[in-house]
């Protein structure tokens, strides 16, 4: 049976499967999910060029266009710079777009690399990775193509607090796209915006573009993150589950459920936790003032 979505004002999801209730035009802030940092490996000498780089799961196309800049010792923007000429074998609904398939892996470096051959070893890391019969096959059981589980698969990376939630989330996803219900994800909007924050406000939810999942029905026109293979098989192999809304109320307790009362509760618990929260680091503060300058 169709469910319809509650109000808008009402209820949203969150990235990192943390939700808030919207009110008086804003929304508990949650505490900020920290950038994954870079992690170059080098040869031991301080005057050499690195060995290797490192693009963790998750990270955006701007990551990693930053981290090859800065690995390959580049004037900032020129391996963006460099997609016109870097001939990736990327799917034709990617549009010349690599996001989704800029493959989480360690890369090695030599005096050869260039940015155009280390976009292409991520991307035929990805087409390797995602263009298995078992991943064609799981896409087609969802009535999916692969470009369209890559999309999924990088929500999944962006919502789920942990690894074992990723099926859950996947689920959530699919449930919701099967009732015709929006997605309501903030991730979509962080990356529209291009920004990595909990703090997400009413006005964000009514801002033009084609990745603001409260206003959009159905999936984003691209992936918003490359995923790593986890998040490709919960995307592909979602857990059973009949859920349609999730917050984590505190690190370690995500709650799922199907019953929107239910969710209320559970998002009022994680407004109560948060505001504990704040409270205890305003507390902090003022028993620990800054020294004097």
């Amino acid at each position: 049976m169709e469910m319809n979505t509650p109000p808008r004002s009402t209820i949203r999801l969150t990235r990192r499967g943390r939700a808030a209730l919207i009110a008086a035009g804003a929304v508990a802030a949650a505490t900020a999910v920290a950038v994954p940092l870079l992690i170059i490996g080098t040869d031991g000498a301080a005057d050499r060029r690195p060995t290797s780089l490192v693009v963790p799961e998750g990270w955006r196309s701007g990551q990693v266009y930053e981290a090859v800049d800065k690995a390959l010792a580049l004037p900032p923007g020129t391996t963006k710079k460099s997609l016109g000429k870097a001939r990736l074998k990327l799917p034709a609904d990617a549009e010349g777009n690599p996001e989704g398939y800029l493959f989480p892996a360690t890369y090695p470096l030599d005096e050869g690399t260039t940015p155009e051959s280390l976009l292409s070893s991520m991307v035929d890391t990805a087409n390797r990775r995602f263009g298995g019969g078992h991943v064609t096959a799981g896409a087609q059981r969802s009535a999916l193509n692969v470009y369209q589980a890559v999309t999924i698969a990088s929500i999944v990376q962006a919502e789920a607090a942990t690894r074992a939630d990723m099926g859950k989330v996947a689920r959530v996803v699919h449930n919701r796209l099967e009732r015709g219900m929006p997605l309501q994800m903030d991730s979509t909007l962080n990356y529209a915006l291009n920004r990595f924050t909990l703090d997400t406000r009413e006005s964000d939810t009514r801002i033009q573009s084609p990745y603001n999942s409260y206003q959009r029905m159905g999936l984003p026109p691209t992936p918003i993150a490359n995923p790593g293979e986890q998040a490709m098989r919960a995307a592909l192999q979602p857990t059973p589950g009949d859920w349609l809304y999730f917050v984590t109320v505190k690190q370690g307790d995500t709650r799922f459920t199907a019953d929107y009362a239910e969710h209320q509760r559970n998002v009022a618990e994680f407004n109560k936790h948060q505001e504990s929260r704040r409270d205890r680091d305003r507390e902090r503060r003022q028993e620990s003032p800054e020294p004097a300058k």
